[in-house]
């Protein structure tokens, strides 16, 4: 915990906390809590951190997908914490973090946590300007980046689901008819609520906690049709407000069982509002996710669901795209950093979250304050961080040059070979967007003293090669660096080839923050696999100084180009490669 310097422990400004013991009337009938509860209390707690910052009142734009790790028991205390990451102009993300605390045994655990989102609003109508946010630790900085790349994930969350369900693979899935299947009309569930003052919050619309505690309701009530056990809620799809509710309106709320895996079922739960005759208002939808257990706490087998014809297949197709989204986020973006494999297949499906943590690996080391100065050369430093037996280093120089040029002409990684003796060949396999492709790098051999071999002498052993993923981004806000990230990936139609090693890179990449309208800070990362660090160990012993040559041909390459039109590669691979990279 970090200290101001009259020794008191800092707070964020924008932190609220919330600690209450779970009763009887807040559980299920397994004296558990009922996760309802849990998410208005989730939510009132958020708002008011979000409040806290904005100086007015909030309002619950959407929730991030919630993984509930653990179940909460009567007599046991629930403690949340909400804090601003960070504010954009008229929206800010909150982070929420949710543990369980046992009075007895005084042991603590973690049962989720989740990002949501909230705006701004006057109480006479109409969005406020947020002030920016300042982060003053480093788990601040850390999640104030990170906040500017899931707000990416949320907008192209939609153009996802739309591009794997264009995929052939899909449109191809066909319903398994199964003679115990269970006909999903049997789980449809129609349930209205009257929307009262006692439903309503501070600024009387009603509150987002609440609905989203109704449509949990409904939905466990489909689930458990269709397994006819008391299932548990395992996680939650994005739950995002299209529009204010209010006291006086009727709401609709709906569930069905779209799709029933071996273990896991999907539900489709939506609300409606209206009042009078109006035509019916769409407030929100969700998709939730339930298991069920035996007494041991195992997974049990789930009956098959048979769709409804036309629309219910379509919820049954879109629930297995869903599914495997889900998949691809827990396996990618859950896992610690150092459990993500680098042997990750890429694909068009997992494309987004392979990008995300790429950049998003890049911005934490580059957030890590404990970096030490290995050596200093004309004003190009070099510095080392070790933790965990993983050593990264850092390289650092300040060039004249405008940040947007060194972005432009740094993240084409085929014009690196012009200056980087260490690339030999950079080959463009694909073009995926404006912000990711992917390349195939050729390095020299390694010898043993740790100089550069040229390959027909292949001293050190194979020549290396690299398949990389390489993802950039401008910045979110005026004084963001400019991001150029770098990671391993596997492609099936580029595999190991004889006469080659091939290397893995674990993160590595550029950072460019604007100085001035000429001067830019170019930061280069590296996260030393076994591969990698021969080229850069007798730097960090001392031994020589090839780092200093290569960032002094690097500024000599971007002065040499610093006049020219910007370029970002436009080649594209054969079709067959194309075909062959997707699902």
């Amino acid at each position: 915990m970090s200290r101001h310097q009259n020794g008191e422990e800092y707070r964020n400004p924008t932190e609220v906390k919330k600690s209450q013991i779970v009763m009887p009337c807040h559980a299920n009938h397994r004296q558990e809590l009922s996760v309802g509860e849990l998410l208005k209390w989730m939510d009132s707690t958020a708002c008011l951190s979000a409040e806290r910052h904005a100086g007015c009142p909030c309002v619950t734009a959407s929730v991030d997908d919630i993984h509930f790790e653990h179940t909460i028991g009567v007599g046991q205390v629930i403690n949340i914490k909400a804090k601003v990451n960070r504010a954009f102009n008229t929206s800010m993300e909150v982070g929420i973090v949710v543990s369980c605390e046992d009075l007895f045994s005084d042991s603590h655990w973690r049962v989720c946590q989740a990002v949501a989102t909230f705006v701004s609003q006057r109480t006479t109508g109409g969005k406020v300007q947020l002030r920016p946010l300042v982060p003053c630790t480093q788990a601040e900085q850390v999640e104030h980046s990170l906040a500017a790349e899931r707000r990416r994930m949320r907008l192209v969350h939609s153009d996802i689901m739309k591009d794997l369900l264009t995929n052939k693979a899909f449109q191809q899935v066909e319903v398994q008819e199964a003679e115990k299947a269970v006909p999903a009309e049997r789980t449809r569930v129609e349930s209205v609520e009257l929307v009262l003052p006692t439903h309503a919050n501070h600024q009387v619309n009603t509150f987002g906690g609440q609905i989203m505690a109704w449509m949990e309701n409904v939905a466990t009530i489909a689930a458990s049709r269709l397994c006819n056990a008391h299932p548990t809620l395992q996680s939650i799809d994005m739950f995002h407000f299209r529009g204010p509710s209010h006291v006086g309106d009727r709401l609709v709320l709906k569930a069905i069982v779209n799709n029933a895996f071996k273990n896991s079922m999907e539900v489709g739960v939506c609300a409606e509002a209206y009042q009078g005759e109006e035509p019916l208002r769409h407030i929100n939808s969700a998709f939730m996710t339930f298991e069920v257990r035996d007494r041991e706490g195992k997974p049990c087998m789930l009956p098959r669901i048979r769709p409804e014809p036309l629309e219910g297949r379509r919820r049954y197709q879109e629930a297995i795209a869903r599914n495997k989204i889900r998949l691809d986020r827990k396996y990618i973006i859950s896992c610690k950093q150092t459990e993500v494999p680098l042997s990750v297949p890429w694909d068009l499906s997992n494309q987004v979250y392979l990008s995300y943590n790429n950049v998003s690996a890049l911005k934490m080391l580059a957030a890590r304050n404990n970096w030490l100065l290995n050596s200093e050369k004309n004003k190009v430093s070099l510095y080392t961080l070790e933790e965990k037996q993983v050593l990264s280093f850092k390289v650092e120089t300040e060039v004249d040059i405008p940040a947007e040029r060194a972005f432009m002409l740094l993240s084409d990684l085929s014009k690196r070979v012009e200056w980087d003796p260490n690339y030999e060949r950079c080959e463009l396999i694909l073009r995926v967007d404006d912000d990711d492709f992917l390349y195939r790098v050729v390095t020299p051999s390694i010898g043993q003293d740790g100089a550069s071999n040229s390959p027909s002498a292949n001293q050190g052993g194979k020549v290396q090669d690299f398949i990389l993923l390489a993802s950039r981004r401008p910045p979110c806000d005026s004084g963001d660096p400019y991001v150029i990230a770098l990671r391993s990936v596997t492609l099936p139609t580029h595999p190991p080839t004889e006469g080659y090693n091939r290397g893995e890179v674990l993160c590595a990449g550029f950072s460019i923050l604007e100085v001035s309208k000429n001067i830019s800070k170019i930061s280069y990362f590296n996260q030393a696999s076994p591969e990698v660090l021969p080229y850069i160990s007798t730097d960090i012993a001392g031994l020589s100084s090839s780092f200093y040559g290569i960032f002094c041909a690097c500024n000599t390459f971007l002065q040499e180009n610093r006049g020219d039109h910007a370029s970002t590669p436009q080649s594209q691979p054969p079709s067959s490669t194309l075909k062959s990279t997707q699902l």
